[in-house]
């Protein structure tokens, strides 16, 4: 098994992955570590969701990916309604993203917020997650709880990676509990001695 923390953070709709991974992004900043990716943010009217943004985290460029009003023929049916997923915008932020922060040596840690339905629309990125988990650099990805996708079940099924659950008991702690586990496998390492 390797040393290097590969974190899936799960847990039902709406009860705060983003959320922690956001905290933790925040901590291992403020550490000194660089951190590379993209999060999935929901567009709201008048208190009610509408569509996806997903936003690249190193160069904060953004795009609109999924809406209930786009035209397209991905659907996506989620707790709240059907969205339609644009795949060449999705692809246009989230896979120089990702291959960005997996290829570019400045990077320290990638996060993938997240792998689910909407995402598994594109093989390309699936492919750039894929090949995020089989970098040397530590991962935190936030994964649906419920999809049986081909992917989600690979990435389950993998040794290296580190499923956890957030739930409303334990979403102000999870964060705490996933930064001492980057801490104690990055420590030891020459090149994040002196972070922690």
């Amino acid at each position: 098994m390797s040393d290097i923390p590969k974190i899936g953070i799960t847990g039902l709709p709406n009860v705060g992955k983003t959320a922690t991974l956001l905290k933790i992004v925040e901590k291992l900043e403020q550490d000194g570590f660089k951190v590379g990716g993209m999060i999935t943010q929901s567009v709201l009217e008048n208190g009610k969701r509408v569509g996806f943004r997903m936003k690249d985290w190193r160069t904060k460029s953004e795009v609109l990916f999924a809406h209930r009003q786009f035209d397209t023929k991905h659907k996506v049916e989620m707790d709240d309604g059907i969205y339609c997923v644009d795949v060449p915008k999705l692809e246009s932020v989230g896979l120089p993203a990702v291959k960005g922060a997996t290829q570019d040596p400045e990077v320290d840690v990638i996060i993938i917020d997240e792998v689910g339905k909407m995402e598994m629309h594109s093989d390309a990125f699936c492919q750039a997650v894929k090949d995020a988990l089989d970098s040397d650099k530590p991962v935190i990805m936030t994964l649906h709880k419920k999809s049986r996708n081909p992917l989600l079940q690979d990435i389950r099924r993998r040794d290296d990676v580190r499923i956890l659950e957030v739930t409303p008991v334990n979403k102000n702690l999870l964060p705490y509990k996933i930064e001492k586990l980057l801490q104690e496998k990055l420590e030891g390492s020459s090149s994040y001695s002196g972070y922690f």
